[in-house]
């Protein structure tokens, strides 16, 4: 792969496509973890997608697709294989009175003040999730009672077969925490949400008032991949974490959050294995005392 890097760097310049090489990842996720990727694009348009997709394929190179990073945690041996990012495809756009389309790198925050500006209520739940539209889709993200699948009328991708399509409705298997987009290969991008008028000053209101909620329930001030666990049914992981003692529990720079049980935090130096030695352990020591086996929801990045 090393020798490949420049003949693949060469291939995205000649398309103009804009990319580094040997990029390190802590760099981009939120929790500030991981090692390099060999090459990390930023395609512009579903074109240049198509072209990077074809590359890897083509090349037997392995690939993945980055939002925000603010869900993932990457090996600190890194990744062998092209990082392509979703940053450059953002522009969002009002397309009838109540209907908006973004694309998938567009910034939620982003979204949701876009929404508030043209009095457009539904989204007021997603604001402050520190991820990208195209991942709140993939993994249906959601908080205080609202989902992505709420507010999402139809999804556009391109397939593995480079081929533009559309989902909408029963097409996309919303459920929690979880889109068709688990399923299949395919790149997100482009999203139409579906909201519904409203007084600008309560959307505000209620932006704010959940924003203060996630300010004093989070610990906003270490970096973290967000919840780690997905809600267990009948229960709350957060609960059952604290329950077990575990509350405050260190491995090596990561930490179980004083503030929140259900974020691991990293104080400073934290690597990937200590985050997935101490999920391992928070597993083991919660099924143990209560007989419930906690799912993660972060998705870990490693070369094969």
């Amino acid at each position: 792969m090393v020798s490949e890097c420049g003949y693949i760097k060469d291939l995205l310049s000649q398309k103009d496509i804009l990319c580094v090489e040997n990029e390190s990842l802590k760099k981009h996720t939120s929790f500030k973890i991981g090692g390099k990727c060999k090459i990390l694009a930023y395609p512009k348009n579903s074109e240049q997608v198509f072209y990077i997709l074809n590359i890897c394929k083509n090349n037997g190179i392995p690939y993945f697709i980055l939002g925000k990073g603010s869900n993932l945690l990457v090996s600190d041996s890194g990744f062998e294989g092209v990082v392509i990012s979703s940053k450059n495809l953002n522009n969002i756009k009002l397309i009838s009175d109540n209907e908006i389309y973004c694309e998938s790198g567009v910034n939620l925050s982003k979204l949701c003040s876009f929404a508030l500006e043209n009095s457009l209520s539904g989204l007021e739940f997603a604001f402050g999730i520190p991820g990208s539209v195209g991942g709140a889709v993939f993994m249906n993200a959601g908080a205080y009672g609202g989902e992505m699948k709420d507010v999402v009328k139809n999804v556009t991708h391109l397939d593995n077969m480079g081929n533009i399509q559309k989902f909408r409705g029963r097409d996309l298997k919303f459920s929690y925490r979880h889109s068709v987009y688990q399923e299949q290969e395919s790149f997100i991008l482009g999203v139409v949400l579906k909201l519904s008028k409203a007084e600008k000053s309560k959307i505000k209101l209620k932006m704010d008032e959940l924003l203060g909620k996630r300010k004093a329930k989070q610990p906003l001030e270490f970096p973290s991949a967000g919840s780690v666990f997905k809600r267990p049914k009948n229960a709350y992981a957060a609960e059952l974490i604290e329950k077990c003692g575990l509350k405050g529990e260190k491995i090596g720079g990561a930490q179980v959050s004083e503030k929140h049980s259900g974020f691991i935090v990293n104080l400073g130096g934290a690597t990937s294995d200590d985050v997935n030695n101490l999920i391992k352990k928070i597993q083991k020591v919660v099924v143990k005392n209560s007989g419930v086996f906690l799912e993660p929801e972060i998705k870990y990045i490693k070369s094969k």
